[in-house]
């Protein structure tokens, strides 16, 4: 078995998240002030974290959150990001540029409910979900390939180094902590990878997890926190098992983890 944990970011608050205005791929916003405190302090509350790959979507305001994230770290300031487009925002058309309110009317008038409507020009729901499953089964298939080379140059276990970094940041409940602690007897992590992406492609993405791998969650995690987007900043997390020949396994640590936003609310407050 092969273990590797999963980290996923929403990127920073944009002008227009706050304006509840709907960028998708077309509008290429950069962060706010507001999004770039967010990205530093997911920064530090992360920084003792030992990612061992980066990958961000390529739009401007993930790539700004990526930067931010990796600058307050103890270990990746100098890591290569992979940016690929398989991790944009869903698409949505003709509604980009417009008020949220605007897709909610166009899709009223054509008798169905977002998000489930599509407006023209706009990816589908399964659309999206495939660029998930794609670049998921891309990434699972690099760490295995990774890792038997690893095994090949140097037999033995992979140290603790990685379930350690994450033991120390994330809040773990006593039945999750083994899931990142190597004296649970299950193998440890060959690698740490840290994605940055966006609400309603992360919503997908962990609604795939959920519905087609079957992730095991967290007792604390309520109903409503499934459906939900995320946060700007908010940050997931999972652990990853996969053989050869089956289909991953996920668990979930924790979603939508925003206690780092406390202190950027502190300081916009003042």
């Amino acid at each position: 078995m092969t273990r590797f944990a999963l980290t996923v970011v929403r990127h920073g608050e944009t002008r227009l998240n706050k304006e509840k205005v709907l960028q998708g791929q077309g509008i290429d916003e950069p962060l706010s002030e507001t999004g770039f405190k967010q990205a530093a302090a997911a920064g530090r509350f992360m920084s003792k974290v030992r990612f061992t790959h980066a990958f961000s979507s390529d739009l401007t305001r993930a790539k700004q959150t990526m930067h931010g994230i990796l600058k307050h770290n103890l270990f990746c300031k100098d890591m290569t990001v992979q940016y690929d487009s398989r991790l944009r925002e869903r698409k949505y058309g003709a509604a980009e540029g417009k008020p949220l309110s605007d897709l909610r009317n166009m899709a009223k008038e054509a008798g169905e409910e977002c998000p489930f409507f599509t407006p023209p020009g706009g990816e589908t729901l399964d659309q999206v979900e495939m660029r998930g499953k794609q670049f998921f089964e891309f990434l699972c298939q690099l760490i295995m390939k990774e890792a038997d080379q690893k095994q090949q140059l140097s037999p033995g276990a992979p140290s603790n180094n990685l379930e350690t970094s994450l033991a120390e940041t994330f809040p773990l409940e006593t039945n999750y902590s083994s899931e990142v602690n190597s004296d649970s007897g299950a193998p440890g992590l060959v690698a740490s990878v840290l994605v940055v992406s966006h609400g309603a492609y992360m919503r997908s993405l962990f609604g795939y997890f959920l519905t087609d791998l079957k992730c095991s969650l967290p007792a604390s995690l309520r109903k409503f926190e499934l459906s939900s987007v995320s946060p700007n900043t908010g940050i997931s997390l999972f652990i990853i098992s996969f053989e050869k020949g089956k289909e991953p396994t996920p668990k979930c640590v924790c979603m939508n983890l925003q206690d780092h936003l406390n202190e950027v609310t502190k300081t916009l407050s003042v």
